[in-house]
C-alpha cells in the first residue's frame, strides 16, 4: 500500500479527554499544526450541537490550511423522522465543509436499546442520511459505530448497515472499535473479511481501552483498510483514542506507508508536544517516538554500544521524527557515559584517567544519598565541573536565617535573611517571601544583582518535592527539584537533605551560578 489517508479527530474526540476543554482558538492553532504536520482531514467538531463548534467552523476559513481538509461531524438522521427535517443533518450542511463525517449504529444491541428502534429502520437511517448529504454535493465518511462488537454479536447484521452505507455513496466506510475491547488479531481478520463484501475503500477508528488501540490502528491497515483516525498524543474519553503519532511513526518508519513526507515526520515531536501544551496537559516522557526519554539511556553498557551504534538500542533514528537522544547520567552510568558528557560540555577527559574514576565516584556516592542527576542535568554540568577544577563560585555564603510567624488575623509571613561574600565584599540582605523558599530565592538575588545584574533576567518557574523513604517520618530524607528560565534557556537543579529548607537552598544555589556559569561562558566565547 503507498498511500494511507490520516484523519485527526483530536478536537472532537480529544476534546471528550477528562481535564481537557478547548476555546475556538486553540482549535485554529492547532488546526494549524496539524496541517503542518500533513494530516489529511482535520473533524473539527459538531456543528448544531454547540455555538463554540459553529464559531470555529465559521472561523476556520480564514486559515490558509495547504494540507488538510476540515471536516464536519454529526450522526444519522433520528429514527422515524424525514432527512429534509433533521436538526442534526441540518446543522451539518450549515457548517459548510466539503467533507461530512457522519456515525450510525452497526450494533443490533444498540438499535433496540439506546434508539429504541427496528432493525430495519436503522438501516434506512444510515441510507436515507447519506443520500442525502450526497445529493447535496458533499463528500461523506461512514463511521460504523461499534461495529467490531456488532460484528462479534450479529455478523450478517453489522455487514448489512455497511451495505446501506455502500448503497447510499459513502465515499468512505470507518470501522470503529468504539469500546476499545477489540484484540489486534480479531481486527485484523475482520477488516479482511469486510473487505471480501464490501468495495467501499475502508477506514479504522480505535479507542485504547484494552491498550491496543495504536497496533489494532496498524493491523488495520495491514488488512486494507486506507484512512486511519486518531488523537494526537491518544487523547479521548476513558482511556482515549488511537495515538496518531505512533500511528504515524508506525506507518512511515515501519512500514514505509507514505503518509507524509519525511519533511513533515520531523516535525512530529513538535507538534506533540506544541498540542500538549495548548491542552495543559503533561506529554508523558516515555511517549514512542516523541517523549522526553523516548531515546533516552541510562544503563552504562547500553551508552556504551549506543556511542559505537545508535542501531544497538534505538529503533529509529530520533532526528527522523524531530526528537534527540540523551545520554542520562546516574548510579548505573559507566565511564562512556561521563565522557559523552564532558564532551558535549568542551571538556577534555580520558576514559581511563583518574578525574573519570573521581567523577563517577562523586556521582555514584551522590546518587546513593538520593540525589537524581538525569533529573537535574545543570546540577551534573556544575559536579563534574567542580571536580575538574573548571568551575569557580561565584559567591561564599556565610550564613543564612528564615524566620516564619504568624501575623495577626492569621496570616503567615515569611522573612529570609542572608549573608555572603563576592570576593572579599560582604552582602547582608533580607527579603520577603510567600513562602520559605520564595523569600530565600528573592533575598539571594538581591544579595547578587548588584554584582551579577544578568540575575534580573532569571526566575523560578517550578519547584517539586519528593520525600525519598516515607518509613522515617518527619526525619526523612526529601530530594528538592527547581526549574529556572531567563530569556534564552530553562534548566533543573537538585539538593537532597533531611531539611527541606537545606535541601531548597542547595538547589537554588545550584540554579543561581548555572545562569552566571551560562553569562560569563558566553561573554568569553564572544570576546
Amino acid at each position: 500500500m503507498s498511500k494511507v489517508e490520516l484523519y485527526d479527530t483530536t478536537l472532537r474526540d480529544g476534546a471528550q479527554s477528562e481535564g481537557i476543554s478547548f476555546s475556538v482558538a486553540d482549535k485554529l492553532k492547532i488546526s494549524g499544526k496539524l496541517d503542518e504536520l500533513g494530516i489529511h482531514f482535520i473533524e473539527g467538531g459538531w456543528p448544531g450541537a454547540n455555538p463554540k463548534d459553529m464559531e470555529f467552523f465559521k472561523k476556520v476559513k480564514k486559515l490558509r490550511l495547504k494540507n488538510s481538509k476540515i471536516v464536519a461531524f454529526g450522526s444519522t438522521r433520528h429514527a422515524n423522522s424525514r432527512v429534509s427535517s433533521d436538526k442534526v443533518l441540518k446543522g451539518l450542511l450549515s457548517a459548510e465543509t466539503k467533507y461530512i463525517t457522519i456515525f450510525g449504529k452497526s450494533w443490533d444491541l444498540h438499535v433496540r436499546d439506546v434508539f429504541k428502534a427496528d432493525l430495519a429502520e436503522n438501516l434506512r437511517m444510515i441510507e436515507d442520511s447519506i443520500r442525502f448529504l450526497k445529493s447535496k454535493g458533499k463528500i461523506v465518511f461512514y463511521d460504523a459505530e461499534h461495529f467490531f462488537d456488532g460484528y462479534r454479536a450479529n455478523r450478517d447484521y453489522a455487514l448489512k448497515t455497511l451495505a446501506a452505507a455502500e448503497n447510499a455513496g459513502a465515499d468512505r466506510i470507518i470501522l470503529c472499535d468504539t469500546n476499545g475491547g477489540t484484540i489486534t488479531s480479531q481486527v485484523f481478520e475482520t477488516v479482511e473479511d469486510v473487505r471480501s463484501a464490501i468495495k467501499t475503500p475502508l477506514g479504522i477508528h480505535t479507542h485504547n481501552d484494552c491498550d491496543m488501540a495504536v497496533a489494532n490502528s496498524v493491523a488495520a491497515v495491514q488488512a486494507g483498510c486506507v484512512q486511519v483516525h486518531g488523537t494526537v498524543n491518544g487523547y479521548g474519553e476513558r482511556c482515549g483514542n488511537a495515538n496518531l503519532i505512533s500511528v504515524i511513526g508506525s506507518l512511515k518508519l515501519k512500514l514505509g506507508i507514505d503518509c507524509i513526507s519525511d519533511l513533515e515526520l520531523r516535525e512530529l515531536t513538535e507538534v506533540a508536544r506544541f498540542v500538549a501544551e495548548v491542552c495543559n496537559v503533561k506529554m508523558n516522557d516515555n511517549e514512542p517516538f516523541v517523549g522526553n526519554s523516548a531515546f533516552a539511556h541510562k544503563a552504562g553498557v547500553h551508552v556504551n554500544a549506543i556511542l559505537k551504534n545508535p542501531r544497538t538500542y534505538e529503533h529509529a533514528d530520533p532526528h527522523s521524527v524531530g526528537n534527540h537522544r540523551r545520554l542520562l547520567i546516574s548510579e548505573l552510568s559507566g565511564r562512556s557515559t561521563i565522557l559523552k558528557k564532558a564532551e558535549d560540555m568542551d571538556l577534555g577527559l580520558e576514559k581511563g584517567g583518574a578525574k573519570t574514576k573521581k567523577i563517577l565516584k562523586a556521582l555514584q556516592d551522590l546518587e546513593g544519598k538520593g540525589y537524581h542527576f538525569e533529573s537535574a542535568e545543570a546540577s551534573l554540568e556544575l559536579l563534574i565541573k567542580r571536580v575538574m577544577k573548571k568551575f569557580k563560585d561565584f559567591f561564599d555564603l556565610e550564613d543564612f536565617r528564615v524566620i516564619i510567624e504568624t501575623k495577626k488575623g492569621g496570616k503567615m509571613a515569611t522573612e529570609a535573611t542572608i549573608k555572603l561574600k563576592v570576593g572579599k565584599e560582604l552582602e547582608h540582605t533580607a527579603s520577603l517571601g510567600d513562602g520559605p523558599v520564595n523569600a530565600l530565592d528573592s533575598a539571594l538575588r538581591k544579595a547578587l544583582k548588584k554584582f551579577y545584574p544578568s540575575l534580573n533576567e532569571m526566575h523560578l518557574t517550578d519547584y517539586k518535592v519528593r520525600v525519598l523513604d516515607e518509613k522515617e517520618g518527619t526525619a526523612a530524607k526529601v530530594r528538592v527539584l527547581i526549574q529556572s528560565q531567563d530569556a534564552d534557556d530553562s534548566w533543573w537543579t537538585i539538593g537532597v537533605s533531611e531539611n527541606i529548607i537545606e535541601a531548597s537552598w542547595q538547589a537554588l544555589v545550584d540554579s543561581v551560578e548555572y545562569k552566571l556559569l551560562k553569562d560569563s561562558e558566553r561573554k568569553k566565547a564572544s570576546v
